[in-house]
């Protein structure tokens, strides 16, 4: 089912319930990768929607503005994640099946920057951040994504605007964080993670970090392998 938080055809949400239920059912909000390009949709998170509904959770699998001819870029993409949560906020008040006090955003790359950017001022309780860009002027600098910080963030950037943009300086985010990123991986290098964590945790942050050998960029959005397990046993202790 899909359902809408705005008039634009990409402001909508897939929502996926569980497919087995002791209860209101845990949340989680999926947040698709690609760069914030519109060459991507949320289709991409469907193995693990699939996955979490296996195992109880209701999946609520975002979609949102992205660059291109899709409209999308800075403000408006992260406006589009934190109106997605609010009407998740909505929805959680108004219908007994889902457990408001465990809504974990889960996203990968591009996704992971709008989960972590956008859970400060949400219902969600904790973030998993699946090899996440956390530093949009480094990415910028090293030509990451084929260059796609710039039409995500227009024309010469100042400097106050990488650091609005990027989740390594608006800590502390005052949730939990899990983030999983392979020491493999080419697209967003574990440095990336390796820096903001330490960033994190100084900020005051409580964050667990899992980095996971010869795992590369997409090894962590697929359901067979060991760093999608990692985070399915992290979701199992009920910690995230």
């Amino acid at each position: 089912m899909s359902t809408a938080y705005g008039d634009h055809p990409s402001q909508i949400v897939h929502r996926h319930p569980p497919r087995r239920s002791d209860g209101p059912a845990p949340v989680a909000v999926l947040l698709h990768g690609g760069w914030w390009r519109d060459l991507h949709d949320a289709h991409l998170m469907d193995p693990l929607a699939e996955d979490l509904t296996a195992a109880g959770w209701a999946v609520w699998n975002v979609e949102y503005r992205r660059t291109g001819v899709d409209g999308g870029g800075w403000p408006q993409t992260v406006d589009d994640v934190a109106r997605a949560l609010d009407l998740l906020a909505v929805t959680a008040d108004r219908e007994d099946g889902l457990d408001a006090s465990r809504v974990v955003a889960i996203g990968h790359s591009a996704g992971g920057h709008l989960a972590l950017m956008t859970a400060a001022d949400s219902l969600v309780t904790a973030v998993v951040a699946l090899a996440p860009i956390t530093d949009l002027r480094r990415c910028a600098e090293a030509g990451l994504g084929e260059g796609a910080v710039g039409p995500f963030l227009g024309p010469d950037p100042t400097a106050a605007l990488y650091a609005e943009a990027s989740p390594l300086h608006r800590l502390p985010i005052g949730v939990p964080q899990l983030v999983v990123h392979g020491d493999a991986d080419q697209r967003v290098p574990v440095e990336q993670s390796r820096d903001y964590i330490a960033a994190a945790r100084s900020a005051g942050d409580d964050v667990d970090h899992r980095e996971i050998a010869g795992a590369d960029h997409f090894a962590v959005v697929d359901p067979a392998h060991a760093a999608w397990r990692t985070v399915r046993d992290a979701l199992g202790t009920g910690r995230f």
